[in-house]
């Protein structure tokens, strides 16, 4: 009789002769053999039930420990605002303590030490997609971040634009193909007003793509080998705070200005931008309070609440006494009384100055912008390389920093309103005055 249960299981071998049990080990074999196959078929839906919701609760523990290991941060690894784990310098963090660590690595004076050379063989990269070879030591994404929070402080449109992580060096971004808002929205969606039951008018939007492709940004200087050698720490502050802002200063001049042949498309070039157009009678070099005016009614309106003053410095003399004429008088734009800081708003929003403006009286020296729909593509991959050969006879070292980014407007025209001929647009500057 073959138990079913443990209760008989247990009362069959307390009844059972040990020394027959010894002689016919095949047969109490099949006795236990057969108990625990009509025990899974007794209880096997019950045993079922708890092997899965323990085999759950298991995987459940295992997915918040990796979540929790994921998650902390690396030790020694600095963490900076815009740090993307996702990053192809991500896999490098903690692989060096700060960017001393990294310089002093990467430095070819150091490359034949033991240390150095593990950590140079995990940070090489071929960088450039057109000439391999043009590659470099990669960033640790840690670092990379860490200089471009650095660059954020005196970037200028990178830090109001809408930032795009690209992961190819190619990457289409989606866009509504929106020209007009005088008979539909969204470039395509018109609204009907339709009786109860009667049949529905069909609309679609029509959609675009804005191609944001990688542009090779580089960073060149000429370093004595002393202050390798002897003064480290001194180039590492140099590469820690005027690298990145010098890296901020010519992404912007290229998100100001850009032709976008080999580097981005600047939002004064853009197809959407509008220009103001001089008054009549203007003087060259000049602003007036309807320059002004006339480029606030060419933002769209649903810009407004966003959208900054952007001007040359050149231009701060005509704004600050610029008068508004009313009859045979006139009255001051600024008030100001010559101790404090002039009020910088225009019409409520914020004036910024910048040299990446145009100068004064040319086109794009003050604009009215709305930065968010401008588009930067980050690649999000950083290199740097130093070489001993190009100065040798000068006793320098060569020191590169490559990064690669673009930039361009999200729409790609200007909008003509539902009412009104004046096209509208984020991006309006005045027009030349000469």
């Amino acid at each position: 009789m073959t138990p079913t249960n443990s209760a008989e299981l247990e009362s069959q071998l307390l009844a059972a002769d040990p020394q027959k049990i010894a002689a016919d080990p095949k047969g109490f074999g099949e006795l236990v053999k057969n108990y625990q196959a009509a025990s899974i078929a007794n209880y096997g839906e019950q045993l079922k039930g708890e092997i899965a919701e323990q085999t759950q609760a298991t995987l459940a523990d295992m997915a918040r420990d990796l979540k929790a290991e994921i998650a902390a941060p690396k030790p020694g690894v600095n963490y900076a605002k815009g740090y993307n784990a996702s990053a192809v310098g991500a896999k490098l963090d903690g692989v060096f303590e700060n960017s001393l660590d990294f310089l002093r690595t990467t430095w070819h004076g150091n490359q034949h030490r033991p240390e150095a050379a593990a950590k140079l063989a995990r940070i090489r990269n071929d960088y450039g997609t057109v000439v391999p070879a043009d590659g470099g030591f990669l960033v640790p994404e840690s670092l990379r971040s860490t200089l471009l929070e650095v660059a954020l402080e005196s970037a200028f449109v990178r830090s109001r634009a809408t930032v795009v992580p690209m992961e190819s060096q190619r990457v289409p971004f989606p866009t509504i193909d929106s020209t007009s808002n005088a008979s539909s929205v969204h470039g395509g969606l018109i609204g009907y007003w339709t009786e109860e039951s009667a049949a529905l008018t069909e609309s679609q939007a029509t959609f675009g793509r804005v191609v944001l492709d990688a542009k090779k940004l580089t960073g060149y200087s000429e370093v004595p080998n002393e202050l390798f050698a002897d003064s480290i720490l001194s180039f590492d502050a140099l590469l820690s705070r005027l690298w990145p802002e010098a890296i901020a200063h010519f992404e912007d001049v290229a998100f100001f200005r850009g032709t976008g042949v080999g580097e981005p498309l600047g939002f004064l070039n853009a197809p959407a931008a509008v220009s103001v157009a001089k008054e009549t009678g203007q003087a060259a070099s000049t602003i007036v309070w309807e320059n002004l005016v006339k480029a606030y009614a060419r933002m769209l309106p649903t810009s407004i609440g966003n959208a900054i003053w952007v001007a040359n410095i050149d231009t701060f003399p005509e704004l600050a006494t610029m008068a508004l004429s009313v009859g045979t008088g006139g009255a001051p734009v600024w008030h100001a009384n010559g101790a404090s800081a002039a009020p910088l708003t225009i019409l409520g929003r914020p004036v910024y100055f910048t040299e990446k403006a145009t100068t004064l009286g040319t086109a794009g020296d003050i604009n009215f912008v709305d930065l968010s729909y401008y588009l930067v593509g980050d690649r999000q991959q950083m290199t740097m390389s130093t070489s001993p050969h190009f100065k040798f006879q000068n006793d320098q070292t060569a020191v590169r920093i490559i990064e690669r980014v673009d930039g361009r407007p999200w729409l790609q025209t200007a909008i003509t309103p539902n009412q009104g001929s004046n096209t509208l647009s984020p991006f309006v500057k005045v027009a030349v005055r000469a």
